[in-house]
């Protein structure tokens, strides 16, 4: 019987649960575990009424690395989905590893003291993970995640040779919220905040957080946003599985409202990440912060508008130069009326749903650990238009003509 256990009962987690509680005949039996139990019950009770299926829900500490593996022995999983924090990643890869069960995540692993924002301290895990013959898919989100996937699938059907990426996350929702982010808050500010890297000839080239933007036109309608160049964990795997690529480049879209808001709250402390006294006690003000700012879990209601996101892939096909655009666009509205998600949540949600029904055919697996662009894109991509995330291609560079500031 395919079992398997999601760790983690947000927003990303609902979405991941649901979507194999639609799959009976791969998701055998699903069991959901998260630090706050109350959460588990409500996506257990959505998933009743949706689907009629039933799953099992349980209380763990993800940091508690004897929970995790006493869990782990007692549900024996085939495979665990860690869509809990980015902290805990090492502690259940070594859950994992202590019980010989296949691992799966939709993020790189975070320090919480120190943002990184790298793979590195995850492939060290490689060969352990391959001498016991298991499986570890690394960020099966969707960027990262479907962005790998749509690299891999553009280099192998469409380019003899690739050597320009560009990575281009839209969010044109708007939910009326002053200030609100579409994950975590915590890790989402962490990540914008941190300082701007992008590949250039043979190595990464560092720039201030928020000083490269552009104008960007997104197809279909949805209309122009300012997008910034920002750093993201897959360019650190792609540059490496690519290294034909001379200059690979993440932007992302940010209202005039968020920047504005963000550059206060930086300049008062508020996204400190180290402890600060407080009363006699030691408080971490990006923790408090988040403890204040809306879940981005409960904006599903209050959410319209659209998602973009997509890869710009230029390189060669025999002697002539070739550019392509690969991209998904998804609806907020239409995500909360299958699941009560966001449009987010749903767009990462579902990428781990497939990594794992993947690695439950085998038709994704192989011992050791891998990001996404390791495997054959086609299943994925395959995947993809049949669970809710149609994807389209043009033969066309979206951004030419159009130069950075």
């Amino acid at each position: 019987m395919n079992t398997i256990l999601i760790i983690g009962a947000g927003g990303v987690g609902s979405v991941a649960a649901h979507k194999c509680a639609q799959l009976p005949e791969i998701f055998q039996q699903i069991h959901l575990a998260s630090r706050t139990l109350s959460k588990c019950h409500l996506v257990a009770t959505s998933i009743r009424r949706r689907t009629g299926r039933e799953i099992s829900t349980f209380c763990l500490d993800a940091d508690n690395l004897a929970e995790a593996i006493a869990l782990l022995h007692k549900l024996s999983p085939d495979v665990l989905l860690n869509l809990a924090l980015p902290y805990q990643n090492l502690t259940l890869m070594e859950a994992c590893l202590a019980t010989g069960t296949n691992y799966l995540d939709t993020a790189n692993y975070e320090h919480p003291e120190i943002a990184r924002f790298e793979y590195k301290s995850q492939w060290l895990y490689h060969e352990r993970f391959r001498e016991k013959n298991i499986c570890a898919l690394l960020g099966s989100g969707f960027d990262p995640g479907v962005t790998n996937v749509f690299t891999s699938f553009g280099a192998k059907h469409y380019f003899d040779e690739i050597n320009e990426l560009d990575i281009i996350d839209v969010n044109g929702g708007e939910n009326h919220e002053p200030f609100s982010t579409n994950f975590n808050p915590e890790i989402n500010i962490r990540e914008v905040s941190a300082a701007c890297r992008h590949w250039e000839g043979d190595q990464f080239v560092e720039s201030p957080a928020f000083s490269t933007h552009r104008s960007f036109s997104c197809p279909e309608g949805i209309g122009d946003f300012e997008i910034y160049r920002m750093y993201h964990e897959e360019l650190e795997s792609l540059t490496v599985a690519y290294p034909s690529l001379r200059r690979a480049q993440f932007w992302m879209s940010f209202s005039p409202s968020y920047l504005q808001h963000l550059k206060v709250l930086t300049n008062v402390g508020m996204t400190d990440i180290h402890p600060v006294d407080y009363h006699g006690k030691p408080i971490v003000p990006l923790q408090f912060l988040k403890s204040i700012l809306p879940d981005p879990g409960s904006l599903g209601e209050s959410t319209t508008g659209k998602t973009c996101i997509g890869c710009v892939l230029r390189g060669k096909k025999g002697t002539q130069p070739r550019s392509i655009y690969i991209y998904n666009i998804c609806s907020h509205e239409k995500a909360f009326r299958e699941n009560g998600s966001q449009a987010v949540s749903y767009t990462t949600g579902i990428p781990a749903m497939i990594g794992a029904k993947l690695i439950l055919q085998k038709k994704w697996f192989e011992a050791g650990v891998w990001n996404m662009e390791h495997f054959d894109p086609d299943p994925f991509m395959e995947d993809l238009d049949s669970f809710g995330l149609s994807w389209s291609i043009e033969e066309s560079d979206p951004f030419l003509g159009r130069a950075a500031q």
